[in-house]
C-alpha cells in the first residue's frame, strides 16, 4: 500500500519490443508566464514548466498535427511522468506500428507548494482550470504547429489529474473535442475520502503551515499515510474554500477545538459544487457535444472511493443521456498503466487515434 500512496506514481518498468522504431520524436521542455496563475496570494510561481512530444518528421515537414493534453496526478510533474511512463518511447512506438497516428503530446506542469492544484480556479492558488483551458493551449497553439481546432484536441489524465480532466473538459467543451479520464480521483464523498478522514484531524490540530509543510516532506521520505491525506486536503481547502484569513488561507469542512470535530456546513458546499460529479447537470450542452468520453479504473482501487465514484459518475451520464464509455479493468491505482501493455499505450492513445480530428 506504501508504494501506491501518491496520486501519481506510475510503475516504471517498461519492456521494450525488439522491434522498437529507430524513427523517433522529440522532447521539448519550455517555461512560460502564465496569465492565469500571475498574481495568485498563495506564492504560486506563474513562470511554469510544460513538456511537448513532438513526433517523428515533425522538423521536416510544414504539416499541422492534432494533440494530446495530459494532466499529471497528486505530488507529480511533466518531467516526473515523462521518465516514470517512458512517454516518448510509447508514443514512438505508437506512431511507427500506426496505433497513433502523428500526435502532439503536452504535459503542462500544475505541481503547487502544497503538491496539488485540483485543476481549479482559486482567489489563492491562481486559476489553474484556465491555466489548461486558456494559457497552456494557446501557448501550444502559439508555439507548435498543431490544428487549430477542438476536435483535434484531446484532454486526458490520471487520479487529480482524471479529476481535472473531466472538470476542465466540462468547462471548456470550445476547447476540448475529446476526454479521457484514468481513475479520476475524488468525484465525489465515498470510502475513503469522507470528512471522517483523518487528514482532516491532523490539519485541525495543527499550529501552522510549517507543519503540514513538514509533514508533505515526511510523506515524501516515508510514505506516512496521515500525512498524505493531509497535504491532499489541504491543497484541495486552498483549491475549493480559499480563505485568506484561515490558517494555510484556507477553510475546511471539519475543524476541531480540544479534540472534537465542527461540521462546517457552508465549506462542505464548497467543495461540492467543485466535485466534478456535482457539476454535470449544469454542462449537459458541452458533455453533449463532445466527440467522445472515457473513464476507466482499476478493481483493486487501492483509494477505495475511485471506483464507486467513477461508476456513479458514468451512471449519471447514463442518465442524461450523455454517450460515453466506461470501463473497470484488473489493476490498482498505478498497475497496468505504462509499458507497452500498459493502458496508456493499448488503451488511450488508440481512443485518441479513432476519435481526434487528423
Amino acid at each position: 500500500m506504501k508504494k501506491l500512496l501518491y496520486f501519481l506514481v506510475f510503475v516504471g518498468f517498461l519492456s521494450v519490443p525488439s522491434t522498437y522504431s529507430q524513427a523517433a520524436g522529440r522532447i521539448v521542455v519550455n517555461k512560460f508566464l502564465a496569465p492565469s496563475i500571475e498574481g495568485n496570494r498563495g506564492g504560486e510561481n506563474p513562470l511554469r514548466q510544460i513538456s511537448v512530444y513532438l513526433p517523428p518528421g515533425y522538423d521536416d515537414s510544414t504539416k499541422k498535427y492534432p494533440t494530446i493534453y495530459f494532466l499529471h496526478g497528486f505530488n507529480s510533474s511533466d518531467t516526473e511522468m515523462f521518465e516514470w511512463m517512458k512517454l516518448k518511447q510509447l508514443m514512438d512506438e505508437a506512431i511507427k506500428s500506426g496505433i497513433l497516428r502523428p500526435t502532439i503530446l503536452v504535459l503542462p506542469n500544475s505541481n503547487t507548494l502544497f503538491r496539488g492544484s485540483f485543476y481549479t480556479n482559486s482567489i489563492i492558488t491562481g486559476n489553474w482550470a484556465d491555466f489548461i483551458g486558456k494559457d497552456v493551449v494557446a501557448y501550444i497553439d502559439k508555439n507548435f504547429r498543431t490544428i487549430v481546432d477542438r476536435n483535434s484536441r484531446g484532454l486526458s489524465g490520471h487520479s487529480m489529474g482524471g479529476n481535472g480532466a473531466l472538470k476542465i473538459g466540462m468547462l471548456f467543451p470550445e476547447v476540448f473535442g475529446a476526454i479521457y479520464a484514468m481513475s479520476p480521483a475524488v468525484l465525489n464523498w465515498s470510502g475513503d475520502f469522507t470528512i471522517q478522514n483523518s487528514g482532516f484531524k491532523i490539519l485541525g490540530e495543527s499550529k501552522n503551515e510549517a507543519d503540514i509543510i513538514k509533514g508533505i516532506e515526511d510523506f515524501e521520505k516515508t510514505w506516512d499515510e496521515k500525512a498524505f491525506y493531509a497535504a491532499v486536503i489541504v491543497s484541495m481547502a486552498r483549491a475549493y474554500s480559499p480563505n485568506e484569513n484561515s490558517k494555510y488561507k484556507a477553510d475546511f469542512p471539519v475543524s476541531y477545538s480540544n479534540g472534537k470535530p465542527f461540521i462546517n456546513l457552508d465549506v462542505i458546499k464548497k467543495w461540492e459544487a467543485n466535485f466534478p460529479m456535482n457539476m454535470v447537470e449544469n454542462h449537459l450542452p458541452g458533455l453533449k457535444n463532445l466527440v467522445a468520453l472515457k473513464i476507466d479504473w482499476g478493481r483493486n482501487e487501492d483509494f477505495s472511493h475511485v471506483p464507486t465514484t467513477a461508476l456513479q459518475f458514468s451512471k449519471k451520464l447514463e442518465t442524461f443521456g450523455i454517450p460515453h464509455f466506461a470501463e473497470e479493468y484488473i489493476g490498482d491505482h498505478v498497475s497496468n498503466l505504462g509499458g507497452f501493455e500498459g493502458r496508456i499505450y493499448t488503451d488511450l492513445l488508440p481512443f485518441f487515434n479513432a476519435y481526434l480530428k487528423y
